[in-house]
Formats: C-alpha cells, structure tokens, sequence
C-alpha cells in the first residue's frame, strides 16, 4: 500500500476499491488518493505492482488473471468503456475464451487506441444504445452476436455462426434482426438477414441450416416445413422437415449430436415405425453426410420426391459442377 494511503477511512476506500477492479487502479483514481507518480514509481521499481497498460497498474506481482485484465482494459477505456466481441460473449457465456486480448468499445471519439497483446479497442456511434448495465459493462446479447458475425471470415461463416448463436443461446432473432437495421453491419448485411430469416422458419441448429442451404436452396428442392408435430405414442414431437405442404408425404429427419442417447434413440425408433405404418417415406442424415456431400443429400430428396411425383429439376450448385 503507497504511502500516501493512511487513515483508516482511506485505507478501507482503497480496499474496496482493489477488491472492485480485481486489484488493477488507474493513475487518475491513485491522484484521487494522492498517490504521485514518484510513489507508482518505486511501487514498480520495487516489484510489488506492474504496469499493465498506459496508465493503468496491477497492485501485485505476476501475471495477471482474467477478471484483472477485464479490469484493467475497462479503466483504461475509461469510463464509457464496455466489454464487446469476443470478450462480451465469454461473459454472456456464448464462447469460452481462455486466451488473447480483452475487446473493449467506446464512444467514437474516445481517444483510446489498442494495445497489442492486451486489448482490441472498437469504436461505435451507437455506443448509447448497445451498452447494458451488467457487471463487468458489456454489449447487449444482440449486439454481441452481430459483431461476432461480422468477424467472420466468410460470409456463409457468418450466417452459420449466427444462426449457431440464436439457436443454442437466449438471443432472440427479433433483436438481433433489429440491431441488424438500426446498426448496418460492415459486410454480411444479407447474409446475417438470411439467419435471422431461417431461424424464424424454424431452422433450429446449424445442421438444420446447412440442409435448408445446401441441400434444399443451392438444388432447387422444394422448401419444406420446420418442427412439424407429430403424435407417436399419446405423446407430441418434432419432425426436422416434411414435405406435406408441397404434396409429397416425405420426412426428413437432422440426426444431432443428441441421438445418439437412448432415450432419444428409442423415440427417433418408434417415430420412423409411425411413419412407416403410416405410409410416409422418411430419409435421415448427420452432420458428417451433410458436411462432406451436401449435393448427395439432395440427389437423395430428389429421388424419393420423384417417386412421390415431384416433377421439378434438381439443380447444379457450385460443389456440383
């Protein structure tokens, strides 16, 4: 503790104050105590603090951990400083992040500038709106998963990874889609646009995203229903795709990661029995056929929909050619 530092009352603000940034302090908040910049010194010189970044301290020794890092890139954002990208969603729990710099945003005329190694500094002209009083401040659920998209290196990367993010955590497509258009993104505006729209059309998971695609636009296949109910055994479940609505009596169910559970093996079991008794043709495929030959996927659909009478062409994507 410098010096400067005394009387019982400061000595329990200082405290508070370490305890609340995770032990980092900024050389306004050590004027504010009185702390000059001779004392910081000799506090470094004598290894017993490090310098972080311009103008903020850690008030101990090694390296620091993550809630001090967080720490020290808010005080040295300053005060409108808040966690985004991919910082905000480890925070909103949609990545897990263990190593690379802290992202911060702060208003567009902010002075501050990223610091290698230790933190990626954004500006925004919306930074009044895309803020939420959480604590460490962060962007809004919403507004992460936009600036995670945009990141992307592609612009099909930014819709899977959207549509991955609004379907495997609460970040409600309506929100996201106004965010869209009150913040035009950089690149991807379409793409982003198309998962919001998918996810609305019952596109659940990023498999179900890659058949709606892949398979069914990029062939020319005729578009069919999400999350259709079914009853098998007094109980009501979920059909990835019909085809029903086009007039051919085809399902298609996305075999996920979750079947291979034998719960959900017995269920998937007696839906592909009801639908035999009932006369319907089925076809089931993974991530691994989908993923690795999305056109045999379709040549398959389209097989089983001419049989039914489907008289349309199957088209030629890019893979095809």
């Amino acid at each position: 503790m410098p010096r400067e530092v005394l009387d019982n009352d400061r000595v329990h603000r200082w405290e508070q104050l370490l305890d609340a940034q995770s032990g980092m302090v900024h050389t306004g908040q050590l004027a504010a105590f009185g702390v000059t910049s001779e004392s910081i010194r000799a506090q470094v010189e004598g290894r017993r603090w490090n310098g972080y970044v311009r103008s903020v301290y850690a008030t101990f020794t090694g390296p620091p951990p993550r809630e001090s890092r967080i720490a020290g890139a808010l005080l040295y954002g300053g005060s409108s400083a808040i966690l985004s990208h991919r910082t905000a969603a480890e925070e909103w729990r949609m990545l897990v992040v263990t190593t690379g710099p802290v992202h911060i945003t702060v208003p567009y005329t902010s002075s501050a500038v990223s610091q290698p190694d230790e933190i990626v500094v954004h500006r925004s002209r919306a930074h009044p709106h895309i803020a939420v009083p959480s604590v460490p401040p962060r962007t809004t659920r919403a507004d992460t998963a936009v600036d995670l998209a945009v990141a992307a290196v592609s612009a099909r990367e930014a819709m899977v990874l959207l549509l991955t993010l609004m379907t495997d955590h609460p970040v409600r497509p309506v929100e996201v889609e106004q965010r869209i258009v009150e913040r035009p993104p950089r690149r991807y505006r379409r793409a982003l646009l198309d998962a919001v729209r998918l996810v609305r059309d019952g596109v659940q998971s990023a498999l179900e995203e890659l058949f709606a695609t892949r398979v069914e636009l990029a062939h020319g296949l005729p578009t069919g229903t999400r999350q259709v109910p079914v009853v098998v055994d007094g109980v009501t479940m979920w059909e990835d795709v019909t085809y029903d609505a086009s007039g051919f009596a085809l399902t298609v169910r996305l075999d996920g990661r979750t079947h291979i559970r034998a719960d959900v093996a017995f269920r998937d079991r007696r839906r592909d029995n009801a639908a035999e008794l009932a006369g319907r043709a089925r076809l089931v495929f993974g991530w691994r056929d989908l993923s690795a030959d999305p056109c045999a996927g379709a040549r398959e659909v389209a097989a089983v929909l001419r049989r039914l009478g489907w008289t349309g062409r199957l088209a030629a994507c890019t893979s095809c050619l």
